[in-house]
């Protein structure tokens, strides 16, 4: 048996920033990381287009935790111990400067995420921790006072464990084995794959200011809408498959959206239409794009609404300007599918928050067993607020893992 203080299960970024705060403020600790995978890190390096999106410039806690499908009432009180603000202190006091992008994330100035793992690997060898990659975590053993943990390779103990092992179903069965109640995993953060005839011509066009409402449903989200060779995407889209995740998952994914372009009332619409209609009487219609919509959105809305190319504002009969006013404000839309946004997955899913205690990040049924990161059942709308919540939980274990 090889004996550790601190063992960590799971090499990514929850991971690496427990040992380092760890091993930072207990330099006689020995503490490891044990990684199933050849390579740690592996989500950090992709994350944001492989620029890594590290937090997110939202600095008020209640308004931070508003971005949390699930964990927001939980990581209230996290976050007003380590906050947005502290993990930009934490880099630049390691010589890596963040920089604010116009939508909030925040991503380090270098635009890559090999500054944060550099940055990682360095503290962690500046500070003895100890790395063991390719040795996966096959049992968890409660003895005593101490953890047992058998790898693949080794048989190890410790007096302090930390799971910090993401969405890994493996490891989620071995912590049913120790009683902890897991809920199943479904995708999050996902973009919906949509055929119509509408948006099957213009992918990458852009509606800034859009509402969509999944059908028979209270889910709806506001926000740019990117129409993609697949259906529709963008943080509407993403927003709305993350508060939905489990609703959408009962669904099969098969479900329809109510789009909003103009984010407008419908008989609002109709009244701006018929002012529209005084003003530009002897154009035609497709070619006088309004409400701030894409051109080539705009064209193919028209075209729904039963307008020909021909059409002059003044020849628009009211039904036709009912038509147009229904595909902006009401247009329906089939989702059929879903894919995976990027190479970020997400899944909602993890630990039972009620089974940890979020003042430690222990386990309320075990002594000495820490939760940080996706493990727990927390996941996030994208711009940096799954790291946000690895950062916090791993910083708060660091503060209380020794105090007893």
């Amino acid at each position: 048996m090889i004996e550790k203080d601190v063992i960590i299960v799971g090499g990514g970024a929850s991971g690496f920033f427990a040992a380092i705060n760890i091993a930072e403020q207990n330099p006689d600790a020995k503490v490891t990381i044990l990684e199933r995978g050849k390579e740690v890190l592996t989500k950090v390096k992709v994350s944001g287009g492989g620029r890594c999106n590290v937090t997110h410039a939202e600095f008020i806690p209640q308004e931070l935790v508003a971005n949390y499908p699930r964990g927001e009432k939980e990581l209230l009180g996290p976050f007003h111990t380590f906050m947005t603000g502290d993990t930009i202190a934490w880099f630049e006091e390691r010589g890596v400067e963040l920089k604010i992008e116009e939508d909030g994330r925040m991503f380090p100035v270098s635009n890559s995420s090999q500054t944060i793992i550099d940055c990682f690997i360095s503290e962690a060898n500046k500070h003895n921790v100890e790395v063991l990659k390719s040795d996966p975590v096959i049992s968890l053993e409660h003895k005593e006072d101490s953890w047992v943990v058998s790898t693949k390779t080794n048989i190890f103990t410790c007096k302090k464990l930390i799971v910090a092992t993401g969405s890994n179903p493996k490891i989620w069965n071995v912590l049913e084995d120790l009683g902890h109640t897991v809920t199943p995993p479904v995708p999050s953060l996902f973009t919906f794959n949509i055929k119509d005839d509408r948006i099957k011509d213009i992918p990458g066009v852009v509606a800034k200011n859009v509402n969509v409402k999944v059908v028979d449903s209270n889910l709806e989200s506001d926000g740019p809408l990117l129409i993609t060779h697949w259906g529709m995407s963008a943080p509407s889209i993403l927003k709305l498959s993350a508060f939905g995740a489990l609703e959408l998952a009962k669904r099969a994914y098969k479900f329809s959206v109510e789009v909003n372009f103009i984010n407008t009332d419908y008989n609002i619409a109709i009244s701006q239409l018929n002012e529209i209609k005084k003003e530009l009487n002897k154009k035609k219609v497709i070619n006088y794009t309004q409400f701030d919509l894409p051109k080539r959105l705009w064209y193919q809305l028209v075209l729904a609404s039963q307008i020909d190319i021909e059409t002059r504002w003044a020849d628009c009969t009211k039904v036709q300007i009912e038509n147009l006013a229904k595909q902006l404000t009401e247009a329906i839309f089939n989702v059929d599918g879903k894919s995976t946004f990027k190479e970020e997955f997400v899944t909602a899913g993890g630990v039972n928050l009620k089974e940890v205690n979020f003042k430690t990040f222990e386990s309320k049924l075990h002594e000495n067993l820490y939760f940080v990161g996706e493990v727990l059942n927390i996941d996030a709308v994208t711009g940096g607020f799954n790291f946000q919540n690895a950062w916090t939980g791993a910083y708060i274990v660091s503060q209380n893992i020794f105090k007893k």
